[in-house]
């Protein structure tokens, strides 16, 4: 057992396990501070990364955070590790790595060499030690490519969901915010409601506006109706055109039992969407979400800290091969991360774990209405996470969720990040956009009263 122990400024510093290590090293946020998990000081924080720095990575295959036999997300960590993949950097430490990821040697090949080497833990851990930037640097250098109707991923580019929520479901108020959103140029990486009433008749009634509403247009893009995976089983089972199966998880068992889920129900959907071959231009099948604090809002971290804990997440979205992964950031409230500074880390954290282990990660750069944050923070985040060359981000009309009650970014917001930074759409959505006169051939975003126009003379 390694000893976890280190002396800043004349005084010692222990900690009792790998755990404890981990916590403690983490940037400050409220989640962790709520579980009684947090550094007691900026002093102990940063013995705590001192020590994390030296430990060498194989530490995480030999003491694990949370027990193989009581645990089957563990249990799939550990069971699809790459060794063969892992063997450039095994012989490092955490702080050493943290050094390779930033330096030349790590090429966007070798980051995707990586990847299947890599457990959830060791990204978890470097990310810990990385500035705001660092995390950032090695992102962009990331790609992970994925595709269905669309093509995600690729260099230059950023995705969007068009989330066209609306609180009773009202098909007509979704259409007008879709078509609102596609006149943005929104709307390439799935567009996707979430049910107010999440049942299978209402979720087959969406599926089936969304899929006319598609088909209407030619629209090379996909659609997703929100709804629990087992509810998606059986909308296949009925015949209705599901796309994308989506499916909220996380990073222990328990976590996942929380949302009713298991990783043979997954596996179960998968195969059942893959038998649709409804793709045209790839068939990843799968939508995730997940969110620092949820294995916490459900007692199932095992005193995790709550970016470990999410950093596992993305085990289980890595074994099902997805089209998009969502961290939504800022959903759960300022009892997990308080203020704009702790939503923006998060958000960074997210985005570099997930893409180091070979995950489309995108974000759903958010903040409910008591957490201490504003529209201000979601720019600087946005932007930041256009920089780090996140998949997609979300937009919602007016950047306000009337249905689930909370701030995202808004239709324009997607516009900037185009406009401004010289990001395009995904390739065939792009060239629907222009071939419906919504963009230039540029990709510049035109006059939304024009382009929304020409979709309601293009529907009659």
């Amino acid at each position: 057992m390694p000893i976890y122990r280190t002396t800043l400024g004349g005084e010692v510093f222990r900690f009792s396990n790998l755990a404890e290590v981990m916590a403690k090293a983490t940037p400050a946020r409220s989640g962790d501070a709520l579980a009684g998990l947090i550094a007691t000081s900026d002093v102990e924080r940063v013995a705590a990364q001192m020590v994390l720095a030296d430990l060498p990575l194989k530490t995480f295959l030999e003491e694990l955070l949370v027990p193989y036999e009581e645990d089957e997300v563990t249990r799939l960590i550990v069971d699809t590790h790459d060794a063969a993949a892992f063997a450039p950097v095994s012989h490092m430490s955490v702080g050493q790595f943290r050094d390779w990821l930033l330096s030349d040697a790590a090429t966007p090949a070798a980051l995707t060499a990586l990847a299947p080497g890599l457990m959830p833990e060791m990204a978890a851990a470097v990310s810990k030690i990385m500035r705001n930037r660092d995390l950032i640097a090695v992102a962009r250098k990331i790609t992970v490519v994925t595709a269905f109707r669309s093509t995600l991923g690729l260099e230059g580019r950023i995705g969007s969901r068009l989330q066209p929520n609306h609180p009773q479901d009202d098909l007509k108020g979704i259409v007008a915010s879709t078509l609102d959103g596609l006149s943005y140029a929104v709307g390439d990486a799935v567009i996707g409601i979430n049910p107010a009433t999440d049942n299978i008749p209402t979720a087959m009634t969406l599926i089936s506006m969304l899929d006319d509403l598609r088909g209407r247009y030619d629209i090379p893009t996909q659609s997703c109706v929100l709804t629990h995976v087992t509810n998606s089983i059986e909308i296949i089972n009925r015949g209705a055109p599901l796309d994308l199966v989506f499916q909220s998880v996380a990073g222990t068992e328990a976590a996942n039992e929380g949302f009713g889920v298991t990783l043979s129900m997954l596996k179960e959907a998968h195969e059942a969407a893959l038998s649709l071959n409804r793709g045209t231009m790839g068939q990843n099948v799968m939508y995730f979400e997940t969110g620092q604090g949820s294995a916490l809002s459900a007692d199932a971290h095992h005193g995790i800290d709550q970016q470990t804990v999410e950093a596992r997440a993305y085990a289980v979205c890595r074994a099902f091969d997805p089209l998009i992964v969502n961290t939504v950031v800022g959903f759960i409230g300022p009892e997990y991360l308080y203020d704009g500074k702790e939503i923006i880390r998060a958000g960074l954290e997210d985005v570099f774990c997930g893409k180091l282990l070979g995950l489309p990660m995108g974000c759903d750069v958010c903040y409910t209405n008591h957490a201490e944050a504003d529209q201000n923070d979601m720019d600087v985040l946005m932007t930041l996470l256009a920089n780090a060359r996140a998949q997609f981000l979300i937009g919602v009309p007016g950047a306000d969720d009337i249905m689930l009650n909370y701030q995202s970014l808004s239709f324009h917001d997607i516009a900037y990040l185009r406009n401004s930074l010289g990001l395009k759409a995904a390739p065939e959505f792009e060239a629907w956009l222009t071939a419906m006169g919504l963009v230039s051939e540029t990709g510049h975003l035109l006059q939304s009263d024009l382009g929304a126009a020409r979709l309601l003379e293009a529907a009659q």
